[in-house]
């Protein structure tokens, strides 16, 4: 693997760091760690959202750049007495990606190692071996022998399992593989905007936001967005790329390597029009490549940022990301970097005229 340069290495921290809604804190801490050098205030909200604050112009807008904590993942809900453990998906899972992967079950007693399992395809019946088996059905083993074994081992009900991967860089460096790019990158896009903004004028409040609970409802960026109380929002997470096998251009559009995706449309929001047409004005005349995107089935952070209180403009920016909640996702390099460079330019722009143009309009 190709050696790991500073944001390589920000980027394998985050991605393994293990954190399901509701269980974030150890991403909160890594996050932490990386925006603290650029911030002026770190605070969290009552639910663990972290809230990172730089003051370019005290008194100015309140710009919001949230990217979410949290993973998806699965949590034990039973041990049988054999010692395997049943579960229940934490957020969007689709069955044909779960079986035979390994997984890391987060005990109180330190992480133990399971792999999905289900009853083998060899005693199955022809009809059945062609239906998928359902996540119900499915079973972790962590090769303990009985119910009280299991629980020596410390698992407990509740307990949060992980997906395991190890970070990795391919042949094309560009292309990045890890597991829980949904929604680290965006944790990540949070932080290099403080840091390419540190030292530099900009005519406003920017607070980089690490939003917890993203998978399961878009609940800690409600919780983050009413203690803020921003004036623009900026929602950046993973978008879907259509440059795999089998899809068509009228299913998706995006390319990884083409620049961040403008969310014009998505099932929990509306884009805001005067701020969709500043971050494109903007791209062009800095010749900043991006490319639409709408998602009628899916929604990010910016569904709750937008309705909260009077209600934000917002917008979501996403990374065009192959196999997102599976074992392992991939995106580009380029898309990243390019998306906090769009970001930082637009908030240079975003003094009070600015805002109140874009709100009023």
């Amino acid at each position: 693997m190709a050696n790991l340069d500073e944001t390589l290495t920000m980027l394998k921290d985050l991605t393994d760091a293990k954190g399901i809604p509701g269980n974030e804190r150890e991403v909160r801490e890594v996050m932490k760690k990386y925006i603290e050098p650029f911030a002026d205030e770190i605070t969290t909200d009552g639910l663990g959202s972290l809230i990172a604050k730089k003051v370019g112009k005290e008194g100015g807008p309140k710009i919001m750049v949230a990217g979410h904590l949290d993973e998806v993942g699965f949590m034990i809900t039973q041990i049988d007495d054999k010692g395997f453990l049943r579960f229940q998906p934490v957020g969007g899972w689709w069955g044909q990606v779960m079986l035979a992967q390994r997984v890391t079950i987060v005990t109180k007693k330190g992480d133990v190692t399971g792999i999905i399992g289900s009853k083998p395809p060899h005693i199955l019946s022809a009809e059945a071996r062609k239906k998928p088996i359902e996540i119900k059905d499915m079973f972790i083993d962590i090769g303990a022998s009985s119910r009280e074994e299991a629980a020596e081992w410390g698992v407990r009900p509740g307990d949060m399992v992980v997906p395991y991967f190890e970070f990795t860089v391919m042949n094309n460096e560009k292309m990045l593989l890890a597991k829980a790019w949904d929604n680290r990158i965006g944790c990540a896009i949070a932080i290099d905007v403080l840091k390419q903004l540190k030292g530099v004028e900009h005519p406003n409040v920017v607070y980089g936001v690490g939003a917890v609970q993203e998978e399961v409802g878009l609940r800690g960026a409600k919780t983050a967005t009413y203690k803020i109380q921003p004036d623009i929002g900026f929602a950046v997470d993973v978008g879907i790329a259509g440059d795999t096998p089998g899809i068509s251009e009228k299913e998706a559009m995006s390319k990884m390597g083409k620049g961040p995706q403008v969310v014009v449309y998505d099932a929990s929001m509306v884009a805001h029009k005067g701020l969709r047409d500043l971050v494109t004005d903007t791209a062009d005349e800095l010749n900043i490549p991006y490319q639409f995107e709408s998602i009628p089935g899916g929604g990010t952070d910016a569904g709750s940022i937008h309705l909260t209180h009077n209600g934000v403009p917002a917008l979501a920016i996403t990374i065009a990301t192959r196999y997102i909640h599976s074992h392992a996702a991939m995106l580009h390099r380029d898309d990243f970097e390019n998306a906090v460079k769009l970001i930082v330019e637009v908030i240079k722009r975003l003094d009070r005229e600015t805002v109140d143009k874009i709100t009023f309009e």
